[in-house]
């Protein structure tokens, strides 16, 4: 599946969190939602990855938005990597089952691989995709740029 494109209207999806919370992307009505990627859990570019979304938390409530953390790990898995990076704030979701099924949605899935590229999608208040980013898998997102995006500074 190719990658949504800005203006494409956001799929909804159902999964759980690292505390096995079901969360939908409806949930977060009136809101935008970013949907922070990373490849796999246990890694230190996907720690600092999510680490930048709970350390602008503030941020990103002044501003809206809802930040959420997806990949193919399992939420028990998520649930002890959360809690080793210190994350209380932050929705990690657990992409498990039906495997990678939100990153196919988004056409982010890495068939070959088995997890999702590492990218930034964010959904505005009318579930429509605003902004889509995909990066080299080992680069750390700039999360200064997703801010801009949000504050409409780019």
């Amino acid at each position: 599946m190719a990658v949504l494109n800005v203006g494409d209207p956001a799929p909804d999806f159902k999964i759980k969190d690292q505390d096995g919370k079901e969360v939908s992307l409806s949930d977060f009505k009136g809101k935008k939602v970013l949907l922070s990627f990373h490849p796999l859990a246990w890694t230190p570019v996907c720690a600092r990855q999510m680490e930048s979304l709970e350390a602008n938390k503030k941020v990103f409530d002044r501003l809206n938005t809802v930040a959420l953390g997806l990949s193919i790990d399992t939420s028990p898995s998520k649930k002890a990597w959360a809690k080793s990076l210190g994350i209380k704030n932050t929705h990690l979701l657990a992409d498990f089952w039906a495997h990678g099924d939100v990153a196919k949605k988004y056409g982010v899935f890495r068939e070959n691989d088995g997890f999702s590229e590492r990218a930034n999608i964010i959904v505005d208040e009318d579930r429509k995709i605003m902004f889509v980013k995909i990066y080299p898998i080992s680069d750390l997102p700039d999360i200064k740029e997703i801010i801009g995006e949000l504050e409409g500074k780019t």
